[in-house]
């Protein structure tokens, strides 16, 4: 395995990561940004919500063209929170996260497995390499998939990690036929549990696995409270979300769904294993080892968004991306301090 990464396939560089769809022509992102604000801006929340939710595939697609390279640059190839030892980095949390999940599901060499919602591939392979299994990521963005091919390729693993591109309440696989199927922070992207988790039940094997890290407000949330309902239209609107439901929703979705509910563990909660908070990261104050995640970093590279695109380097409307992104991360820290979201709701289910 190749000891470094190089320039145009690994973590994107300042320039790079500006350049939202490499190998073309595309040099205006504006149509896109302005797409994706015609969605997710309806006035009314259930009027914005029902619009999400009927766009769902366009909303996804979009969000993802405008942010996956600022995701690549700040946050690295696994596009997820983690509970975090006092001793860990945020790298070491996030593999621990990973592995987790595929000692749950029993994942060993010569399975076939699922992982929905998969972005870049940073936790496929992670876990391919972890528990030897073949992993299939599925995906509805064409971006992210021509990066996580090259991320495969790089690291030696596009025999044994490859992508589908499909929309998960579709997959294109015979009944029962994959031994095992996961997702972290994705299903979160589908306006009706339901017909997903039936749609993986499907596909797995009799006593197969599903697990999944799923986005949720807490029983802290309170929807008469002001505040409580800005940070969930604050996440919802800067993640591409249809609607942030209940923990116990997602139970409720896999038993109708003809799972057996075997963990549902909230992750998103402090304790003594895990006493750093999962939004650290983005709420974190200014050292060299994680600018990037930090208020101040996020603000330096606003400035430097601002000036590329007016120097014509980075793509136009690089600068609405990024205040995209910073709708996004003060809902989760708003969020995280308030304890009404997790986005780490661990749930197992096996199929009955």
């Amino acid at each position: 395995m190749p000891s470094t990464e190089p320039k145009d396939v690994g973590k994107s560089d300042a320039l790079n990561f500006f350049k939202f769809h490499k190998g073309s022509t595309h040099d205006d992102v504006s149509g896109e940004i302005s797409q994706y604000m015609n969605i997710v801006s309806k006035g009314k929340d259930e009027d914005s919500i029902q619009s999400r939710k009927s766009h769902y595939e366009s909303l996804i697609s979009l969000y993802y063209n405008l942010v996956t390279d600022f995701y690549e640059y700040g946050w690295g190839e696994s596009f997820h929170f983690a509970p975090r030892h006092s001793i860990e980095s945020r790298e070491q949390s996030i593999a621990r996260a990973e592995h987790y999940l595929a000692l749950r599901l029993g994942l060993k060499p010569g399975m076939t497995v699922l992982d929905l919602g998969a972005g870049v591939g940073g936790p496929m392979r992670e876990i391919a390499r972890f528990a030897g299994c073949k992993v299939i990521g599925i995906n509805i963005s064409k971006y992210q998939i021509s990066r996580g091919n090259k991320h495969n390729l790089h690291y030696g693993l596009d025999a044994q990690c490859s992508f589908q591109e499909a929309d998960f309440h579709h997959l294109p696989f015979d009944d029962e036929s994959i031994d095992a199927v996961y997702a972290i922070e994705a299903t979160i992207h589908s306006p009706d549990k339901v017909k997903l988790f039936t749609e993986i039940n499907r596909v797995l094997k009799k006593g197969g696995k599903f697990a999944s890290y799923e986005w949720c407000v807490t029983d802290k949330y309170d929807p008469n409270s002001k505040e409580h309902r800005q940070i969930k239209s604050d996440i919802e609107v800067g993640n591409a979300l249809p609607e942030l439901e209940l923990t116990e929703h997602s139970c409720e979705c896999l038993r109708n769904s003809g799972f057996k509910v075997l963990e549902a563990t909230d992750f998103g909660e402090q304790t003594k294993l895990n006493p750093i908070p999962w939004y650290a990261p983005l709420a974190a104050t200014y050292n060299l080892s994680n600018i990037r995640f930090t208020w101040m970093g996020r603000m330096i590279t606003e400035t430097a968004v601002s000036v590329l695109e007016s120097l014509h380097i980075a793509p136009k409307g690089s600068r609405k991306a990024h205040d995209l992104l910073q709708i996004a991360a003060q809902g989760l820290v708003n969020g995280g301090k308030t304890g009404t979201f997790t986005p780490s709701f661990f749930v197992v289910g096996e199929k009955i």
